[in-house]
């Protein structure tokens, strides 16, 4: 615990982290909001709620890379104000618009999306040093385990007691406030000795996004993929089972154990291969389909718990330490819309297998997603040769590899000195 406690002690961070966790807890819970208020206010199908979702979400997905190259280009505050100031608009006439114009909003209102997540991880990357760095992503991804925990309880609940309007009005309150409070607080973006994000310090695409960098994105996408299909795997389960009042309780084992695991995980000296965690989680999670039961279940989630936190804390280091820093926030604004998207897809993918076969298939599909998604990012490690960091960004030969790096042949090899969503279940 003495890294995790380390990086705690960096000047910044704790309040980076806390308006984090405020704004993320939001975030996680806007999926619900806008479905109370079009199912319960409107009183529309939930088939007309997931439209209005799916929009949001495919606003997020494209608005994300468009958002952080705005970043990197016109500075923080600039973008977090913008986003702020449509994010206050949108929410606070959720309740007066019909369901046509709501629909539209919604999009719009993903694109314009506070980029909470992408901030705090290129702020963590210019705040930290390469030893502290693992232990920061790792209390990220514990930041994102504990939003998404509390974020669409506390709509649900505060929509039993009051109106669907006055809950959307809550979130987007929270929302405004997460946001503003990044944009008081103006963490740095870029280290001291990295350069400006100018014309100069922008290297074309094609000398970052190569095959390592979709190595990356891909495992991202899978891990998105495998989380939000394991939640609907737990609940098809539980209802096929008579126990769906107990989905609560799964979920929360779930997640606690995954906030174990990133703390675990963000202590140890040594790091491990993304493609290595993800397909260790993968493997522990089709197997989650034989316990038929709340007890069993709450069981058999346990190992894929303890290794969902560190999955995501590996995914975002190596995307940090591929990423010259000019261009840091375009490369997380990818990350967070390879998430977006697999979060999307992973419900209806695991969806039709269970409706071919069993609640077991879908955890089966689910795990087998996540292997997919490691196998390839291993493959395409393994085939393309370390970029070569650009000369005003060059890490020295003692930061450039990390200890897995050196012994695994699917490493990330930075391109920055300072390299820098659960989840929510929504990597925004």
């Amino acid at each position: 615990m003495i890294r995790l406690r380390q990086v705690l002690a960096v000047p910044g961070m704790t309040p980076l982290l806390g308006i984090s966790l405020l704004a993320r807890t939001a975030i996680t819970a806007d999926a619900m909001a806008l479905t109370m208020y079009v199912v319960v206010a409107l009183d529309l199908s939930y088939a007309a709620a997931g439209a209005v979702v799916a929009a949001l979400t495919a606003g997020v997905a494209l608005g994300g890379p468009l958002l952080g190259r705005l970043i990197d280009r016109r500075g923080l505050r600039t973008v977090l104000l913008a986003t702020v100031a449509a994010q206050l608009v949108f929410w606070l006439t959720v309740p007066m618009l019909p369901y046509v114009i709501l629909l539209c909003a919604s999009f719009a209102a993903g694109l314009l999306m506070v980029p909470v997540q992408s901030v705090t991880r290129q702020a963590i990357a210019a705040m930290t040093t390469a030893g502290q760095r693992r232990a920061a992503f790792a209390l990220e991804s514990v930041a994102g385990e504990l939003s998404y925990m509390v974020g669409p309880a506390v709509v649900i609940l505060c929509a039993a007691k009051v109106s669907p309007g006055v809950v959307a009005w809550g979130v987007g309150v929270a929302i405004v406030a997460g946001g503003a409070g990044i944009a008081l607080l103006n963490p740095p973006l870029r280290a001291e000795d990295e350069v400006d994000g100018g014309a100069a310090g922008r290297p074309r695409r094609r000398e970052w996004l190569g095959a390592r960098m979709v190595a990356v994105l891909t495992m991202g996408f899978g891990v998105a993929m495998l989380l939000s299909g394991v939640d609907l795997a737990i609940v098809a389960t539980l209802q096929e089972a008579g126990q769906l009042s107990w989905a609560a309780v799964v979920v929360a084992v779930f997640g606690v154990t995954s906030v174990v695991g990133g703390l675990v995980y963000g202590a140890l000296p040594r790091p491990m291969p993304t493609w290595l965690l993800l397909g260790l989680l993968g493997l522990v999670t089709i197997p989650a389909g034989l316990a038929h039961d709340w007890p069993w279940l709450c069981a058999a989630v346990i190992g894929a718990g303890l290794l969902t936190a560190p999955t995501l804390s590996t995914v975002s280091d190596a995307v940090s330490r591929l990423t010259p820093a000019g261009v840091r926030g375009e490369a997380t604004g990818l990350q967070s819309s390879a998430a977006s998207t697999g979060f999307a897809l992973g419900s209806p993918v695991v969806g039709m297998a269970i409706d071919a076969s069993t609640p077991a298939g879908g955890f089966a599909a689910a795990g087998l997603a996540g292997l997919l998604a490691a196998l390839t990012g291993y493959l395409l490690s393994r085939r393309s040769p370390a970029a070569a960091p650009s000369a005003s960004s060059a890490p020295s030969s003692s930061q450039a590899l990390e200890p897995c790096d050196a012994v695994a042949p699917t490493s990330f090899v930075g391109a920055s000195p300072a390299p820098g969503e659960g989840r929510g279940r929504q990597d925004r």
